[in-house]
């Protein structure tokens, strides 16, 4: 580390030219050939994706993307020739302004059941074929545009469906990025100094965000592995060069040349960085694990805008210390003084008081993380709807709309997939199915089998009485899955897939909650190893581990008690309470056990740079939380 110092600081012309050219380098290539961006959440090997795989083998192309619907009310009733004529208008329109959409109108024989009894309320299908995640926003927009048209007194339309859904474009990460440089402003008093760790992560981050468009020609990443790359970079990015910068400015306060103090900073700060963002790589790929495409490819993107922020503090921070030097101080904010001796902190008297009534303070730490922590137990993974979105938003007003003239299952069907070998023998199997399904608990409707052109395949829709992300929906998969299908078709080859939006819910909340503590365990033993190595030492990584471990408890209890229960989700501009996003406590544990590993690591390095340093381990602890 300090042969990188000295040639970071005296090379550092060719250091930051090497960086500009990096960055806009990767920018312009990634601008003229990045990848296509796709969220997909199918789970190879489940019974989900064997529908989806059906869909698209048997030529029913036509619903393997998203789906949406066209809900429409009117008090004189959607039979009213002028609501009639403006809804026929704008479905004839749709296919026209948007290739690869088709609509089953309700004024058709195939959409007839998609009125409601008393004749007010009714909705058309928007089935999409697959595409990219970047196609969704322009198709959906091109919709929006032309619904604007339908003009009747009295007729209201509203959209559902994901794609309509109306998009927050505030930027959390630019407002992360503004608190951030408001906090160094103040912790440290000086523009320049606080200006050098955001210069260095947005180089970091910008590159890693290049190279992660350049990656997605090669794999499948979502389309929010940017924002993450961006979420995450902005945390670590500044996080290490704040560490860094934080050495110098002490080394030169002690009477180190400019040099000596990046000399200084990268060996003791800068090695800690090292060792802290090898722990967030570690739980950020421990999501490989996973058998989702997703996931995996978060983890692969993510992980690029760590190591690339941590490149950037190892060896383009020492170039710009070395252009600073002593100047680090200076435009420094009005009325601020030179920074104190840190025993005169507040975090250093502090340490003190903890360390001499240690049991109380460990007491009652642990009882209030444990009491935060304990929510945790009723997690339930799911998948949100429209009906926790704002009420203002076409998708939550479609989706209170259809729950009010058909029932809240209309907003998520099922649909069961099967091959019909044996033609029209298997769909009249299949009606007899059908009817199994309508005389199940917990089934709305079940529509007769609909056979695909070349009489092969076959599909059904089954309405849930209850809604998508509705517990009792998740048991009716499993009921239909482990019951009523095989008991209904008896020795039959039919074998019908039970697909639709409410089964890859279940089915990829199930694997994920599975996967949970394989991921956990991986994560924690790879960490603890790494940290054995770092420290040489069993019970201080045993500590960091059991301590990390807690503060995730705290967050998924929080996050249970906010999103799950619903305390205080008003607050947060959330529509109502729902289950647990399935992806979320997953990605939370690689992010937050990572960052938390991060701080453990920096307070640890200290302490111990301090304990080598004077063998007063309570001293120790005092000047590394303080400074």
């Amino acid at each position: 580390m300090q042969r990188l110092a000295r040639s970071c600081y005296r090379h550092r012309r060719i250091v930051l030219g090497a960086w500009v050219v990096l960055l806009v380098g990767l920018m312009a290539l990634a601008s003229a050939a990045g990848g296509v961006f796709k969220v997909d959440f199918s789970l190879p090997g489940s019974e989900s994706e064997r529908a989806f795989d059906i869909l698209k083998e048997r030529g029913f192309g036509d619903r393997t993307g998203e789906q949406g619907q066209i809900v429409f009310a009117d008090p004189k009733g959607v039979a009213d020739p002028q609501v009639r004529a403006a809804m026929q208008d704008f479905f004839a329109e749709i296919p026209k302004a948007v290739e690869g959409v088709t609509i089953v109108s309700p004024y058709t024989e195939a959409g007839a059941r998609r009125v409601s009894r008393d004749g007010t309320i009714a909705y058309a299908e928007v089935n999409f074929t697959d595409r990219s995640s970047s196609e969704y926003p322009d198709a959906a927009a091109k919709i929006l545009d032309l619904k604007e048209g339908v003009d009747v007194s009295g007729l209201k339309v509203e959209m559902g469906g994901d794609i309509f859904a109306e998009q927050a474009f505030g930027s959390s990460e630019g407002l992360g990025l503004i608190l951030a440089v408001i906090i160094l402003l103040v912790a440290f008093g000086s523009v320049l100094a606080a200006g050098l760790p955001i210069a260095t992560a947005l180089f970091g981050i910008g590159c890693g965000i290049a190279i992660v468009e350049l990656v997605a020609n090669v794999m499948n990443m979502p389309s929010f592995t940017t924002q993450a790359v961006l979420m995450i970079g902005i945390g670590v990015g500044i996080d290490y060069a704040l560490f860094i910068v934080t050495r110098f400015r002490e080394a030169l306060a002690d009477g180190r040349d400019p040099e000596g103090a990046v000399v200084l900073a990268l060996d003791t700060a800068g090695r800690a960085v090292l060792f802290a963002g090898s722990t967030v790589v570690i739980a950020l790929l421990g999501l490989l694990v996973l058998n989702t495409q997703t996931f995996r490819g978060v983890a692969v993107g993510t992980t690029i805008g760590v190591l690339t922020t941590m490149a950037a503090a190892l060896t383009l921070l020492p170039a710009l210390l070395g252009f600073v030097g002593r100047n680090v101080d200076k435009l420094r904010l009005p009325h601020r003084k030179v920074p104190k001796d840190p025993t005169r902190t507040f975090w250093y008297r502090w340490s003190r008081v903890v360390q001499r009534r240690p049991w109380p303070a460990f007491l009652i730490a642990l009882i209030v993380l444990l009491v935060l922590a304990l929510p945790v137990f009723a997690l339930r993974l799911g998948f949100g709807d429209a009906g926790n979105r704002p009420t203002s938003d076409t998708t939550r007003q479609a989706y209170d709309t259809l729950s009010r003239g058909f029932g809240p299952g209309f907003n998520g069907p099922l649909l069961i997939v099967t091959e019909t070998p044996d033609g029209a023998a298997d769909l009249a199997k299949l009606r007899t199915l059908a009817v199994a399904f309508n005389d199940t608990p917990g089934v709305q409707f079940a529509t007769p089998p609909q056979p695909n052109a070349a009489g092969n395949a076959a599909i059904m829709q089954v309405f849930p009485t209850t809604s998508p992300q509705d517990e009792r929906t998740d048991d009716l998969v499993d009921h239909l899955r482990d019951n009523v299908i095989p008991t209904t078709l008896g020795d039959s080859t039919l074998d019908p897939a039970v697909g639709g939006l409410p089964a890859a819910v279940s089915d990829f909340s199930a694997y994920t909650f599975t996967m949970l503590p394989v991921v956990v365990g991986i994560v924690l033993l790879l960490s603890f190893l790494l940290l054995m190595v770092v420290f040489r030492s069993i019970l201080v990584p045993l500590k960091a581990v059991v301590m990390n471990l807690l503060s995730v408890g705290v967050a998924y209890g929080l996050m249970v008690a906010v999103f799950q229960w619903g305390w205080g989700s008003s607050l947060l501009g959330v529509g109502k309470e729902g289950p647990i996003e399935a992806w979320a406590p997953l990605m939370m544990f690689a992010v937050v056990f990572g960052l938390s590993m991060d701080y453990e690591v920096f307070l640890l390095s200290r302490i111990k740079e301090e304990y080598d340093r004077t063998g007063d381990n309570a001293g120790a602890v005092a000047d590394g939380l303080a400074v």
